[in-house]
């Protein structure tokens, strides 16, 4: 039925060309009568506190402000003064490597499309005076862009599949951060080393992109400063990252039976959507009022942040449907049964059928958001069958998180948008961009199994 299920998604959304959002509900609907669930049931696991609402609920601030953030430090130019300072630190010989950097700090709170968009006049821009093609740069900037989408909170998927499974967002970022580094380097600089010598038609220098469009200047003596444009880019991680490693020093981890008033602030701050909204207010200042901006020019950031994400916040909670019928019927804890049964039921097998199934996913209907939440609604029933083991959750949700990033091809949005912006042809972008995506995920793998192999 599942099967089915997943055919009935990709006809709705490849052939009929239907809005993914509404492909979902209505397949989570299907799914649902398909599995002989209750009519009774049927709206609440699609679309209440077990569906929609489940995933929404909790995760919609931390999606919006994050995207607002992003976009206020873009708009202030900030982002421009990250790129250009780390470019001139770096210099011209190692300038993949402030590429990489620089779009790895505006990837933690920008949208993977929008970090894109606003990325690549800027990249093209520095290859244009550095003499070097734009896919030179590109990858070590798309390595990192895509890395920090797949495994870093307050990123909508990864924030949704560690809600959906439990985990627990502070260790998900600690370990996120560690992951989400190592695939960018590997899939970026050690990358590109490896593309140009089977790819080299790809590496040409031009001079000119229809895709890029206008490059925007800014003066960058208007522009906020490099140290306040990253720490207003990083607040919201440094801010939960402080009150986990807290916690894990003073409390093992666990809020105590009877707190402490610290205690108390320190797991009120631990919240991601306290931490995004103090973060927000602080970004309000840092990139608008401190920067001369009226609170008119604020608004109207903020009010395109939310178009940006609003798509992307529609097909989180479409994924969250899916999530739902698959918990509420049961059907994700047949498959802990038979995976039980197998005698399969340990945390590295769990971590690798996490990432099998994302994988699948992923391959078949094209989203990453959508793999990630279908794969996390089907492996909820084996974590809870092992309830003492809090690690396990946050090495699935990232296992999740690589699985959901391989081999994007021809119905895959980025596939297409990477194409375009690097004005390169369809095989090229099998080349470069396909196996880009690929070797994050399996890179990703392989530092997720070391990491629970310690740690758990």
């Amino acid at each position: 039925m599942l099967v089915i299920s997943i055919l009935i998604l990709l006809l709705l959304i490849v052939k009929l060309k239907l809005n993914t959002f509404v492909s979902l509900i209505v397949t989570a609907f299907i799914l649902a009568l398909l599995l002989g669930m209750s009519p009774m049931d049927i709206p609440d696991a699609v679309l209440g506190s077990e569906g929609v609402g489940n995933i929404l609920g909790p995760n919609s601030v931390i999606f919006i402000f994050g995207g607002m953030i992003g976009r206020l430090v873009a708009d202030a130019g900030g982002s421009y003064r990250i790129a250009k300072t780390l470019i001139d630190w770096f210099g011209l010989k190692k300038l993949q490597w402030a590429v990489l950097i620089a779009s790895f700090i505006i990837g933690i709170s920008m949208i993977f499309g929008v970090g894109m968009v606003l990325l690549i006049p800027i990249v093209f821009a520095v290859a244009i005076e550095a003499k070097v093609p734009l896919l030179y740069l590109g990858i070590s900037m798309t390595a990192a862009l895509s890395s920090a989408q797949g495994f870093l909170p307050p990123q909508p998927a990864p924030t949704a599949v560690a809600s959906a499974l439990g985990a627990n967002i502070g260790m998900m970022l600690i370990f996120g951060l560690l992951v989400s580094v190592i695939t960018a380097v590997v899939a970026g600089p050690a990358f590109t080393k490896l593309a140009q010598k089977y790819a080299p038609g790809a590496f040409q220098f031009k001079t000119e992109i229809r895709a890029v469009g206008e490059i925007k200047e800014y003066d960058l003596k208007a522009t906020p400063s490099f140290g306040l444009s990253v720490l207003t880019s990083v607040f919201p991680l440094v801010f939960m990252i402080i009150a986990t490693v807290y916690k894990l020093i003073y409390t093992g981890g666990v809020t105590p039976k009877n707190p402490t008033l610290i205690d108390e602030i320190v797991e009120f701050a631990a919240n991601p959507a306290v931490a995004m909204t103090v973060a927000l207010i602080f970004a309000i200042f840092s990139m608008g009022v401190w920067q001369s901006k009226s609170m008119t020019e604020v608004g109207k950031s903020l009010n395109e942040a939310i178009n940006a994400v609003a798509g992307i916040l529609l097909i989180v909670g479409g994924g969250g449907a899916l999530r739902g019928v698959l918990v509420t019927s049961g059907l994700s804890d047949k498959v802990a049964h038979i995976f039980s049964a197998s005698g399969s039921m340990n945390a590295i097998s769990v971590i690798l059928f996490a990432w099998a199934v994302a994988a699948i996913l992923r391959v078949s209907v094209s989203s990453a958001t959508v793999a990630g939440m279908t794969a996390a609604g089907i492996v909820t029933g084996i974590l809870a069958t092992q309830p003492g083991n809090t690690l396990l959750p946050v090495f699935v949700a990232l296992a999740i998180g690589a699985g959901s990033l391989i081999a994007s091809h021809v119905n895959d949005a980025g596939f297409w948008i990477f194409k375009e912006f690097f004005d390169l042809t369809v095989k090229q972008t099998f080349q470069i961009w396909t196996v880009l995506e690929t070797i994050i995920s399996v890179t990703g793998l392989i530092v997720i199994l070391i990491l629970a192999t310690i740690f758990i």
